[in-house]
């Protein structure tokens, strides 16, 4: 891989760390703050809220100006932001208010640094390299699930001081990596006129490309049904009775197994039978999920959610390959927005969809209808979009 994308790979590693390590350490200092649940749920839509509000916005703005800039300029933001949280803390005005507006700028920076970050991938190598690169980005946002919490936590032990300042240091050592960066290719932006067409053409191309709009909307409602890991605390204490430790070691199984299967696709990228890879893969996280929820061993447990995370992972890849690769450069900003709400929105209504099927039926038997959603999804949509499941390579 050229020298431009390991300085993305690692400023990806780097960002999505310190990310990860600032929501554990904003909602803790939250909770110890105010001591009201419902004050650390304002957390998470204060992060969430701007993804959903600025999605167009950052489609114009990522297919209009220099990716590269547009990323740097999240990333400075963010690190202004990680210390304001560390002066904050050690001069004690840090309050309920101040915590939620800076979760909200950092919200608003993600909501325009991922997608723009996808968008400029296909600019740092070559077709032909695209996929592994993006299994390579997908471990790199693994490793960061797994290594942000952690850190965050073990830090806040020491104290919120010393989360804020590695997240500091390392959002600053991220923006130097992205400066960095030079693409293959500098494409000219079109200079068209700001309208309602303009700004809705994100939308408008994803409906009218069956491939994209498939594999999108495949990710929506595979997700949307299929989000049992919403409920581990359920399982963790009511059904395996394993207490916290069980828990924390269910968070990262899924994650583990991800981090594996990036890692085995960087080296053998998916080259044939594509379309079929990405339904069986589907298909085998539906079973998973319903291996996990009809399981009362801890071990087999574990297993079914790395197996969740593995299978995820292959469709993740694809999913991702097929998006970029299907979309012109000047429209990739537009539909990496489009994308980055779906996604977010599916994680985010999964979790609550769940939460209250369980709460009507039981954790085991949402966690099963939520499996056998996923497969029929699968089945479902390759009857829907015939384009995807005779793909043979992702070109």
């Amino acid at each position: 891989m050229q020298p431009s994308f390991t300085n993305f790979w690692l400023s990806r590693i780097l960002s999505s760390s310190s990310f990860q390590m600032l929501s554990v350490a904003i909602g803790w200092q939250m909770y110890e703050i105010t001591h009201d649940a419902f004050s650390l749920g304002l957390v998470g839509l204060a992060q969430f809220i701007p993804m959903v509000l600025l999605t167009l916005v950052v489609g114009q703005v990522a297919d209009r100006f220099d990716r590269k800039r547009i990323v740097l300029i999240a990333q400075l933001i963010e690190a202004v932001m990680a210390a304001l949280l560390l002066y904050g803390s050690l001069a004690g005005w840090l309050g309920r208010e101040q915590i939620l507006l800076v979760a909200a700028i950092i919200g608003a920076c993600r909501a325009f640094e991922g997608p723009t970050s996808s968008a400029l991938l296909p600019q740092l190598v070559s077709p032909r390299d695209l996929p592994q690169a993006i299994s390579m980005s997908t471990t790199a946002g693994q490793t960061a699930q797994i290594i942000g919490p952690a850190l965050g936590g073990l830090l806040y032990s020491l104290g919120a001081a010393y989360v804020y300042s590695s997240a500091t240091v390392a959002l600053v050592l991220s923006c130097v990596l992205t400066y960095l960066i030079s693409s293959q290719e500098q494409p000219t932006r079109r200079s068209e006129p700001v309208s309602i067409r303009s700004v809705f053409s994100g939308l408008v191309f994803v409906y009218r490309h069956p491939v994209i709009l498939g594999t999108i909307s495949l990710d929506l409602f595979a997700v949307l049904l299929g989000g049992a890991t919403a409920l581990m605390p359920i399982f963790a204490q009511d059904i395996l009775q394993t207490g916290p430790w069980g828990l924390g070691l269910m968070r990262t199984a899924p994650a583990v197994g991800a981090l594996a299967m990036s890692i085995i696709l960087a080296y053998f990228p998916l080259r044939k039978q594509v379309g079929i890879t990405l339904f069986g893969a589907l298909a085998i996280f539906g079973l998973a999920t319903i291996l996990f929820a009809l399981s009362t061993n801890f071990i087999i447990s574990l297993f079914a959610l790395l197996i969740i995370g593995a299978s995820d992972v292959i469709s993740v890849v694809i999913r991702s390959s097929l998006v970029q690769l299907q979309t012109p450069d000047e429209m990739r900003g537009r539909v990496n927005a489009v994308n980055a709400l779906f996604i977010g929105t599916s994680n985010q209504l999964g979790e609550f969809e769940s939460g209250m099927l369980a709460g009507f039926v039981g954790a085991v038997p949402a966690a099963f209808i939520g499996g056998l959603g996923t497969i029929f999804v699968a089945g479902l949509w390759m009857l829907l979009f015939p384009s995807i499941r005779k793909l043979r390579s992702l070109s």
